[in-house]
C-alpha cells in the first residue's frame, strides 16, 4: 500500500517471481515496501519484546525502552551524527549512513551510564534503576536540545528523526537491525522462566535457585540491546512497548513466554499497520512521522486500560 497503486496480482506477481512483470512495480513492491514493511514488523516486534521484559524485570508496569534512558541515548547519538554531517551512504545505492550507527551506539552507552549509576548507589534496587534512567534521559534531553541550538539548519532533520520513520529505510537497515535485535531477543526469551521466578521477589528466586543479580541483568541487558537496535533504524517510537504487553498480559495472563511470544506478533502487527497509516493518511504522498501514529492510538488507548485497572481494584 502507498501514493503508487500496486495491484495485488502484481504484488503476487513480484513475489513469485514471474516474467513480464513491470520494473517500476518491482523496484516499488521488493525494494521499498517488502523491506520497509519487514523492518516494521521486525521493529515493533522487538519493541513490544523489550517493554515485556523491563515490566517484568523491574516490576514497573509503566516500564518501557524509554526507562533506562535507551531512546533518549539513541536520539544523541543521532542528533551528534546530524550535526556533524555523518548523513552520506555508506554503501553505494543503499540508503544505509552511519546515523544508525551513532544511535546504536549512544543507546548502549546510555544503558551502561545508567547500569553503573545504579551499581554505584549500593545494592540492586528497582527504584534506583529507574531514578537513573530518568535522570540520563533529562540529561541526554538537555544535550539535544544543545546541540540544535548549535545547528538550527539540523534541527528539521534531528527532530524528523526523533518523532519515529521508517521513511527511506531499506534492506540495509533490516541487515544492520537483525544480528542486533536477534541477539537481545534470544537472551531474553532464553530467561523467560528466570522472569517468571523474579515475579516471585528476589528472596524467593534464589530460594529456588536462581542467580538474580546474573539474570537481571542479562534480561535488562538483552531486552535494551534489542531496542537500541529499534531504535538506531526507527528513532523513537513510544507507547509500542508500554501498551502491547499489557494489552497480552490481560488477554493470556502473566506467564513470560507465551507473553513474549504473542507480546512480539502484537508489536509487529500494531507497528507494520501504524506505518500503512503513516504512509497513506495524508494526500500527494507525504507522510506522517510513524511516532506521532501510535503516540496517537497509544495515548488514549492506555488511558483506557489505566482507567479499567483503577475500576477493577476500587471494586
Amino acid at each position: 500500500m502507498g501514493p503508487f497503486h500496486v495491484p495485488l496480482s502484481t504484488v503476487w506477481d513480484v513475489l513469485t517471481g514471474a516474467h513480464g512483470v513491470d520494473d517500476t512495480a518491482r523496484v516499488v513492491v521488493l525494494d521499498i515496501r517488502l523491506s520497509r514493511a519487514v523492518l516494521a514488523w521486525l521493529a515493533g516486534a522487538v519493541l513490544a519484546v523489550a517493554g515485556a521484559a523491563y515490566q517484568g524485570v523491574l516490576r514497573n508496569p509503566l516500564a518501557d525502552p524509554f526507562t533506562l534512558g535507551v531512546s533518549s541515548g539513541g536520539a544523541f547519538g543521532a542528533a551528534i551524527a546530524i550535526h556533524i554531517g555523518l548523513t552520506g551512504s555508506l554503501l553505494a545505492g543503499s540508503g544505509l549512513t552511519a546515523l544508525p550507527l551513532a544511535a546504536l551506539a549512544g543507546s548502549l552507552c546510555a544503558l551502561l551510564v545508567v547500569l553503573m549509576l545504579g551499581r554505584l548507589a549500593g545494592p540492586f534496587r528497582r527504584e534506583t534503576l529507574v531514578l537513573a534512567g530518568i535522570v540520563v534521559t533529562t540529561f541526554l534531553s538537555a544535550c539535544i536540545a544543545f546541540v540544535k541550538s548549535l545547528d538550527e539548519e539540523a534541527v528539521s532533520a534531528i527532530v524528523f528523526w526523533i518523532m519515529g520513520s521508517f521513511q527511506g529505510r531499506g534492506w540495509a537497515h533490516v541487515l544492520l537491525f537483525a544480528p542486533y535485535a536477534a541477539i537481545g531477543t534470544a537472551v531474553v526469551f532464553l530467561l523467560s522462566k528466570e522472569l517468571d521466578i523474579l515475579a516471585l521477589g528476589d528472596t524467593q528466586a534464589s530460594q529456588l535457585g536462581v542467580n538474580v543479580n546474573r539474570s537481571r541483568m542479562l534480561l535488562l541487558f538483552g531486552a535494551s540491546f534489542a531496542a537500541a537496535a529499534a531504535v538506531a533504524v526507527s528513532g523513537i517510537i513510544g507507547f509500542v512497548g508500554l501498551v502491547v504487553p499489557h494489552l497480552v498480559r490481560l488477554a493470556i495472563g502473566g506467564a513470560h513466554r507465551p507473553l513474549l511470544a504473542v507480546s512480539a506478533l502484537v508489536g509487529g502487527l500494531l507497528l507494520l499497520w501504524s506505518d500503512v497509516l503513516a504512509r497513506i493518511v495524508l494526500p500527494g504522498g507525504a507522510e506522517l512521522p510513524v511516532g506521532v501514529v501510535t503516540a496517537l492510538f497509544g495515548g488514549p488507548f492506555f488511558c483506557v486500560l489505566l482507567a479499567r485497572r483503577a475500576r477493577r481494584e476500587s471494586a
